[in-house]
Order: structure tokens, then sequence, then C-alpha cells
């Protein structure tokens, strides 16, 4: 399995299991202006679970989310700002017990570096939600 695949295998973890943020510690990591466009966006209120895996960057256990067998045609978007991501033709069962993708929307997401240096974190490319 490439790359990728893990990477959008790991969104999808993330984004169907309770939706998603606002990277929670953004300010460490973004600018005066990036951080202004986020306070114009109408963000939806979450709840704390969604608040523990999405902001806190918690999951829950494997095979327990609601949308693991999910089949329905359609889009995933995300949990805070309803920007598009995935499209339903895209995802896999990776028999992970997530949701899993092997490819997001064109410009839907994008790759960061993660604070350790050794991993890659996947946002949410309109608001810098944390994916996986």
């Amino acid at each position: 399995m490439n790359r990728q695949m893990m990477i959008f295998i790991l969104a999808g973890l993330i984004i169907l299991v309770a939706g998603v943020s606002l990277y929670a510690q953004m300010g460490s990591t973004q600018t005066v202006s990036e951080k202004t466009e986020k306070n114009k966006m109408n963000l939806k209120k979450l709840t704390d679970e969604e608040k523990a895996v999405i902001i806190n960057k918690g999951t829950e256990a494997p095979f327990t989310g609601k949308y693991v067998h999910n089949d329905k045609k359609g889009t995933y978007t995300c949990k805070q700002c309803g920007a598009p991501l995935f499209k339903s033709d895209a995802k896999f069962d990776s028999k992970t017990g997530w949701p899993s993708f092997d490819d997001a929307i064109k410009g839907a997401v994008k790759e960061k570096t993660d604070r350790d240096g050794m991993r890659t974190e996947i946002v949410c490319a309109k608001c810098g939600a944390h994916l996986v």
C-alpha cells in the first residue's frame, strides 16, 4: 500500500467518525491572516465527542463508527466548515475498522508535517481542520 493511500485511509478515520474541526493548536502553526480568515468563516459548533476526536486529535476504537460500513452514494464533507472532501466512490474497505478513501476531491485537503517532524498531518484545505 503506498503512502498516499495510507494517508487517505487515516483521513477517512477522522472525517467520518466525528467530522472535522479547526486545528486546535493553530496558534503555533498559523499566521495572523490565516486566523483572521477562520474567524470570518461560518463554522459549525462541535459536540464534546467531536472536539475530542477533531480538535484534540483523538480517535475512537476501530469498527465502532457509524460510517465504517456506510455504502450510501454522495459526498463526505468537512464537519466544521462543510467543504466537500471525498466522493463516496473513493471509499473502500481497508479492513482497518475506519472509513478509508483512496482519493480526495482536488484541492480539498492539504498535507502538513506533524509537530514531531516524522508524520504527515492531513487538514481541510478550506478551514485547516485536523483530519489525520
